[in-house]
């Protein structure tokens, strides 16, 4: 507008022109800007293209190669690693589950000391693992535990008493004396005893000293022949022959056999059709699953008493299967109910892919009792 308005003005100064040279190289350095940022642009999409083309095809890591077009997820990769170690946690139970069942039927069957030496390794092993929950932060938190001491004296204590059921033949005066030693030992231990302490040192011996020495009485306990066995009859003259299977070796072998399908039943029911909570104790728990534990046990206990020819009536293993089950599912709620305390999911990591030797055998802590009570009272009394 400035130089239109002047342009009536005669003086050519007022209005200067750019020179033509100038205006051209400007014009140049404009144009090459230009083509430098195109071809930066198009070397950075190349290099965008070319890597996700490379991830797209490439294998990564030795890896298969990935049809989805891109890296995998971190997610992924996580999935893959539980899955993983499910997996391996899975084939440790099995190998390990598989050892020890074939170990434990052979001890069974050979009995005498051998079976009572190991039902104290494993009593030993079950109270230490007791006494450290008793000492666990979870409990340890509402009492006082008993010194570590007096926890150790406990456990060998334990240990001692299936040893001495099978030397004495009875087990009431080794309980009454090593209840009579603890209780003493405590309440004369340097501080303040505490009724907490005597109270989970006492139950220690009842749960883990006294009950499964009711299994030395029923494997070795009752002798009495099982002459309508027809495994005895095969049985070789060298490994006893026919007085070798004793009216306690049937019963231990049908009492712990049913444990085991109960266990299995109700872990696979409970899996394909657990709905309803059974208790607040153990949340994973189900009525339905616990329905059909019972029902596994109970056909596993007819089954065996019609091949061992014992016992001799229907009524009679149905009663044992179900008296099997009760001690069994009453065993693993208490020891869910101590762990639950103790704020721990296993009660130790003896066993890989199982935990402790507790977690194991809490189904067959008080089974031991109920099945010597029920072939030593109930099959006399009542005769079925």
């Amino acid at each position: 507008m400035a130089c239109s308005a002047l342009s009536l003005s005669p003086s050519p100064s007022l209005c200067p022109r750019a020179s033509p040279s100038s205006s051209s190289t400007a014009l140049q350095t404009l144009t090459l800007s230009r083509h430098r940022q195109t071809l930066t642009l198009a070397l950075r999409r190349s290099r965008h293209i070319s890597g996700r083309f490379s991830a797209a095809f490439v294998p990564d890591s030795g890896e298969g190669a990935d049809l989805g077009g891109g890296d995998r997820t971190g997610e992924e990769k996580a999935t893959e690693g539980t899955e993983a170690s499910a997996l391996d946690q899975l084939r440790k139970r099995v190998v390990f589950g598989l050892g020890i069942g074939l170990g434990t039927g052979g001890i069974v069957v050979y009995g005498g000391w051998v079976f009572t030496l190991a039902v104290s390794a494993a009593v030993f092993a079950g109270a230490r693992e007791y006494f450290e929950l008793v000492r666990s932060r979870g409990i340890a938190s509402g009492m006082t535990p008993p010194p570590r001491y007096v926890s150790r004296v406990c456990s060998v204590i334990c240990a001692l008493m299936p040893i001495l059921t099978l030397y004495f033949g009875q087990m009431d005066v080794s309980v009454t004396s090593s209840a009579f030693v603890v209780a003493m030992t405590l309440i004369f231990q340097r501080g303040n005893p505490r009724f907490a302490q005597l109270s989970s040192a006492i139950f220690g011996l009842f749960y883990c000293g006294y009950l499964p020495c009711f299994w030395v009485k029923l494997r070795c306990g009752l002798a009495v022949p099982a002459p309508n066995t027809k495994l005895g009859n095969i049985w070789p003259v060298l490994l006893g022959g026919q007085a070798h299977w004793t009216v306690g070796l049937v019963a231990t072998l049908i009492s712990m056999s049913s444990i085991i399908a109960a266990d299995t039943f109700a872990f696979l029911g409970g899996r394909a059709f657990g709905r309803t909570p059974l208790t607040n104790i153990s949340p994973k728990k189900t009525l339905e699953g616990a329905l059909a534990g019972l029902s596994g046990c109970v056909v596993v206990a007819v089954i065996l008493s019609k091949i061992l020819c014992w016992p001799a009536s229907l009524v009679s293993a149905s009663s044992f299967g179900v008296l099997n089950f009760v001690g069994s599912l009453f065993g693993d709620l208490i020891e869910s109910m101590i762990k639950r305390d103790a704020g721990v999911k296993d009660s130790g990591s003896l066993i890989p892919g199982h935990g402790g030797i507790l977690d194991r055998v809490d189904s067959y802590v008080f089974t031991g009792a109920l099945s010597y009570s029920f072939v030593k009272i109930a099959l006399p009394r009542f005769g079925v």
